[in-house]
């Protein structure tokens, strides 16, 4: 496995009366296997599609090949969608370069942008930067009803109209097929512009699409290996599929981990704090996967996205003086030794002899450790996750694991994990407004 997970920092015997407790976590570990073996049925009858997707390669040329087309001659790709729709490819992409925080795309052309809220003089304003000539749509939402996605890609339809340009040549569209006559907004739209679109699986909802080619077509844009992926995503399943004991399946125990410190400690706040510049998307994505899906019937906890070493001069005051009502995740990954090499004339002169031969990865490295480990000593719960390298194969496994695990954490909350009724009705009332009702 390229991923490893502890869970010692969050054990009682450990950190003190804020950890779980050994009998507790192992009763919640052990209501994990109906979990599992549930998903071991939905796998054998395909009653869940994303259990499928870690094996399926059928799909892929396909993807590689609409993407080389696509992006053959453009200087910019645009990303119009939100959420789910948006989430998954921006992790995915982040591991090309793109949006590291305080340096922006580190990348050539094609350069990526994810649309993924809605601003109207942001959008305005990007539509009057972008060469549009060289410059290519991705218009993504999954029922092919979302009110945002709608009006960027009619504003953006109208934006190469004005400028002489076709929309067959610079757009691609994805959306779930046609059934059972209802309609569908943006195959209406883009079919009637003769843009090519794409199917998104029916099956698979946007929060859970980052394997599909939801994410796998910006990922193969930018050249990734997106056949790494799924099969990174193949080794977070497989302990399931092979019938592993629940204490045996990461995910499994993550989920109890979560569940029990909420049930049972008052753990309501998820903290997910990654010491990477590129999974600083994953902590967004994790954010919305983890509340959409366990946000419901008053039950769930609240994610929060934290990004080291930055957050340690922001957040960590809080983490250890406030309230104890938090679960943390550190997402560390193995860096010590990169990035430039401290000159020890200059570290002296900094008055940190000390750093002279050391590299910024060892700086990283140590302190996410020592977070972590200060975490500990002050009895908070911290759950460590460790990657050995961050590429494709490693991202994957990560973003299938957090997947598993909420699934799993839904079944012992007694929820569906899949549906969002609260986001629904949002939706229903925000288009009744805008038609000033």
């Amino acid at each position: 496995m390229a991923i490893v997970q502890s869970i010692d920092s969050a054990r009682q015997e450990r950190i003190g009366p804020h950890g779980v407790a050994a009998k507790v976590l192992n009763a919640a570990i052990e209501c994990t296997e109906a979990a599992l073996e549930g998903l071991r049925a939905r796998h054998a009858d395909g009653g869940l599609p994303l259990l499928r997707l870690p094996e399926k390669q059928n799909d892929l040329a396909g993807i590689r090949d609409a993407a080389r087309r696509f992006a053959e001659g453009a200087s910019d790709v645009v990303l119009l969608g939100t959420g789910g729709s948006s989430l998954g490819g921006q992790t995915l992409a982040q591991l090309a370069g793109y949006a590291v925080p305080g340096v922006g795309n580190l990348r050539g052309a094609p350069r990526m942008h994810f649309i993924d809220n809605l601003d109207p003089l942001s959008f305005e304003t990007m539509l009057a930067k972008l060469p549009l000539a060289t410059t290519r749509f991705v218009a993504i939402s999954k029922s092919g009803g979302t009110a945002e996605t709608l009006m960027q890609t009619i504003a953006s339809l109208s934006a190469l109209k004005q400028a002489g340009l076709e929309a067959r040549t610079s757009f691609l569209g994805i959306s779930e097929p046609v059934r059972d006559g209802k309609r569908n907004g943006l195959r209406d739209l883009l079919g009637k512009h003769q843009v090519v679109m794409l199917d998104h699986d029916p099956g698979v909802g946007g929060r859970f699409s980052a394997l599909t080619n939801v994410g796998l077509l910006p990922a193969a844009i930018l050249g990734l290996d997106i056949a790494a992926i799924r099969k990174g995503a193949s080794v977070a399943l497989a302990p399931i599929l092979a019938k592993k004991p629940a204490a045996e399946v990461p995910a499994a125990v993550g989920a109890a981990l979560s569940v029990s410190l909420a049930e049972n400690q008052g753990k309501s706040i998820s903290v997910m704090m990654a010491y990477a510049d590129r999974l600083q998307r994953f902590t967004h994505w994790y954010v919305q996967l983890w509340a959409e899906s366990l946000g419901k019937n008053g039950k769930g906890t609240t994610p929060v996205a934290a990004l080291g070493p930055v957050d340690q001069h922001s957040q960590v005051q809080l983490f250890i003086g406030g309230p104890r009502d938090k679960l943390f995740t550190a997402v560390t990954v193995a860096g010590a030794g990169l990035g430039p090499r401290m000159d020890a004339e200059l570290a002296k002169l900094a008055g940190e002899p000390g750093f002279g031969g050391k590299t910024i990865g060892d700086l990283v490295a140590a302190e996410g450790r020592a977070t972590a480990e200060t975490l500990a000593k002050s009895g908070c719960p911290v759950r460590t996750i460790q990657l050995a390298k961050l590429d494709e194969a490693s991202l994957g496994e990560l973003l299938m694991h957090f997947m598993l695990e909420t699934i799993i954490a839904a079944h012992l909350l007694g929820l569906d994990a899949f549906d969002q009724p609260a986001v629904e009705e949002g939706k229903v009332l925000a288009k009744k407004y805008l038609n000033g009702g």
